[in-house]
């Protein structure tokens, strides 16, 4: 059996979840807090933690790599992607007026994740209340888990089908995020390499800190893998946290560290005084890929 570690049950976590490892013996477990994810697997009580690292609208979650860097040492092991669709949930007799029809002054309060709220804005400014209140709560499934606890309360939350099952409360208006073609990232990050399926998409995460007394450091951090024709398919700066003005380079590659082509660009760049680190060699899984493979069992 493999065990797992990540957001709550109804989160986008847990529904990307359940469809990556569709056909395999899982235990989940599921923590309200995405540092109890990371440590479930850092202090082996899980294989692997399922951690949301980048989405359409909103870009990388940092917390969430700063947590990959600074915190754990654990390795991705896969990505796959997975559409993060939020929903309006509540009571529909809360939001129903006199004439059968929705009035959404009734809404006073509204809490979800922030980013899952900051990828609603369009729906909010639109339909809600100018003065509503706003809260940011740790997950997606918690906030409706308040919301099904405070009832006859004008409080409404922004979440996931499965949330609003799970907790008995009604999908009041679907799909509210402001763009459809909206989707999260997800690593899987542990210890043991993951075997569960097979794919041609290989991806090589580094962190790479630049020598502070060579000028021209990233240009020739850029130039190694450009002249070898290696796709970067993703480069981030963040601060190392060790003082003002210090970073590193967050880059990933469309390619397997095992390619020797690779591996000479990573000589490369430590032959010129930079440090590297690799976070993870992995395979990559569309979401119609799981899909398909969801279809044919």
């Amino acid at each position: 059996m493999v065990t797992v570690a990540l957001l709550p049950a109804g989160s986008v976590s847990d529904e990307a979840a359940r469809l990556f490892f569709q056909q395999e013996d899982v235990q989940y477990k599921h923590h309200r807090l995405i540092s109890d994810v990371f440590l479930s697997t850092a202090n082996d009580i899980s294989q692997y933690s399922v951690i949301p690292i980048e989405n359409t609208i909103d870009g990388s979650v940092s917390l969430h790599m700063d947590w990959l860097v600074h915190e754990v040492d654990l390795p991705i092991q896969a990505e796959w992607i997975y559409p993060s669709n939020q929903n309006l949930i509540g009571r529909r007799s809360e939001l129903v007026n006199e004439h059968g029809e929705y009035d959404f002054s009734r809404v006073k309060k509204i809490i979800s994740h922030p980013v899952a709220m900051s990828q609603c804005l369009k729906f909010i400014r639109e339909y809600l209340p100018e003065d509503v209140e706003k809260e940011h709560v740790s997950s997606t499934a918690e906030s409706v888990r308040i919301v099904r606890d405070l009832p006859e309360q004008g409080v409404f939350a922004i979440g996931t089908k499965t949330a609003a099952v799970n907790n008995g409360l009604d999908v009041l208006v679907e799909s509210v995020t402001d763009h459809q073609n909206n989707y999260t990232r997800f690593f899987l990050v542990g210890n043991k390499p993951y075997t569960g399926r097979e794919t041609a998409q290989m991806r090589t995460s580094i962190l790479v800190t630049l020598p502070e007394d060579f000028p021209g450091a990233l240009h020739q951090v850029l130039s190694a893998f450009a002249w070898r024709r290696i796709n970067l398919t993703r480069i981030e700066s963040r601060p190392t946290k060790k003082k003002l003005g210090s970073y590193y380079f967050y880059i990933e590659i469309k390619y397997s560290l095992n390619e020797r082509l690779l591996q000479l660009a990573l000589e490369e760049i430590t032959a010129i005084g930079c440090h590297v680190r690799v976070l993870g060699s992995y395979p990559c899984f569309t979401y119609d890929q799981l899909i398909t493979e969801q279809q044919m069992y």
